[in-house]
């Protein structure tokens, strides 16, 4: 026995010569389609067991023939999962063979300061860096920007958004985005701070960003679900939902994006407390939905335009997403999304499909942008930044400035369009009168 493992350790060692590392303890990401409706009930329960976490699509029962699943693989599950893929006559790609190196690289060189520089936006940051960035920036600019106690999560973080407002034009119109409703997606907060400084460094030198500050006031929450954020840097960067606790069961956390009071826990949604889509004990049961919601509600008549960031996939989606049935105002938030897309190639050379949330992706209800639109909110986007699958919630923080920019494009085209449309309506009636 001694000898069997003394040999197991020099093949080891002779890899680890050979190739700077031992790929078979590496974390993995999968690309797998299957074929057939057997292959997808294998995936289905493949990716509930192993410790293997599903990425796309978000739950097992999303999986179906003909597209790609892609599946984090950690490193002591690699080979039963492979054996299981090849048994069933199931190929795959690796996205990437060495998740954990990206993971301990993203929360490495970290700048604290946005003083120093334009870096400080091309990095990703904890939690704590994110609370003293908001107090900074309202501090830095106080008679533009304010920070708002929103409400506080189920572990008592506090929920700062930044408001805005550059100008005191009276009934001004406001836009309301938040980042960060799924813990994992990095890349989300990370945008929300590059856009408040964006904002406020390039007003009255850039002519879109002026044109969308003297007519709208600007509301940005920089993270939406503290906790779950925290846990990503402290213990499971792969986590999604919030961090509440459920009495009958050890699962913890609600998904957020479900949690909202439009077609609650319906198709697409799961009452499971287990699931990554579970939807809560019931509409608006997380203290961060409920803060967010009350925000909205008690600022409706003002907010006309509102955009929740997620990742991955580019995409700018609208409602709906928890029915099939077209948005009331269907043909201009289609015209919106493709004039956004149309920028974002034009500028970037980069695809973003866009369509109402359901039929382009698969049915999501209680999501925040439906309910937004039912509350009166008829301007309602959720934009998925980069990327496709390469890196997937791993994007490189070289990779932050670029994708940023992309949502900048969308953001700003989505704003303006949103400043014509209602100008228009508001001279109509006027001229009705």
């Amino acid at each position: 026995m001694m000898t069997l493992l003394i040999l197991l350790v020099f093949m080891n060692l002779d890899l680890f010569m050979k190739t700077g590392h031992c790929t078979e303890l590496r974390d993995q990401v999968f690309s797998i389609t299957t074929e057939t409706q057997e292959q997808v009930e294998v995936l289905r329960n493949l990716s509930t067991q192993y410790e293997a976490a599903l990425w796309q699509p978000v739950s097992p029962e999303y999986i179906k023939e003909e597209t790609p699943v892609h599946l984090y693989v950690p490193a002591n599950s690699s080979e039963m999962v492979k054996n299981l893929l090849q048994q069933h006559g199931m190929t795959h790609e690796i996205l990437l063979a060495n998740a954990g190196e990206l993971i301990e690289l993203q929360m490495k060189n970290v700048s604290t300061d946005p003083r120093s520089g334009s870096t400080f936006y091309e990095k990703y940051h904890s939690l704590e860096d994110i609370y003293s960035w908001v107090n900074r920036t309202a501090h830095d600019n106080p008679s533009t920007v304010k920070a708002i106690l929103v409400g506080s999560s189920f572990e008592k973080r506090p929920l700062y958004a930044l408001k805005l407002s550059l100008n005191n034009r009276p009934n001004k119109k406001a836009m309301w985005i938040d980042c960060g409703i799924h813990a994992r997606e990095w890349i989300s907060p990370a945008f929300c701070l590059s856009f408040v400084h964006h904002l406020l460094s390039f007003y009255k030198q850039i002519q879109d960003i002026t044109d969308i500050l003297d007519n709208m006031d600007v509301y940005v929450l920089p993270v939406l679900n503290p906790d779950g954020y925290e846990y990503t840097w402290t213990k499971d960067r792969l986590w999604r939902k919030n961090r509440s606790r459920n009495r009958s069961t050890n699962c913890i956390g609600v998904d957020l994006n479900r949690n909202f009071d439009a077609n609650w826990c319906t198709e697409g949604a799961s009452h499971n407390p287990c699931s990554e889509i579970y939807c809560g004990a019931f509409p608006e049961s997380e203290p961060e939905s409920q803060a967010v919601a009350d925000f909205l509600r008690h600022h409706k008549d003002s907010i006309h335009l509102y955009i929740s960031i997620h990742s991955y996939s580019q995409m700018l989606l609208f409602p709906y997403s928890c029915t099939t049935d077209e948005a009331e105002n269907h043909s201009d938030l289609l015209e919106i999304a493709k004039e956004a897309s149309d920028n974002i190639r034009r500028h970037y050379r980069n695809n973003y499909l866009y369509g109402s949330g359901a039929k382009t992706i698969y049915l999501a209800p209680g999501g925040s942008d439906d309910w937004a639109y039912n509350l009166g909110i008829k301007y309602s986007f959720t934009l998925e930044l980069q990327d496709r699958g390469r890196y997937g919630f791993l994007l490189p923080p070289s990779k932050i400035d670029r994708a940023c920019k992309e949502a900048l494009t969308a953001v700003k085209t989505v704003a303006l369009k949103v400043i014509e449309k209602t100008q228009t309506v508001t001279s109509s009636a006027a001229g009705a009168d």
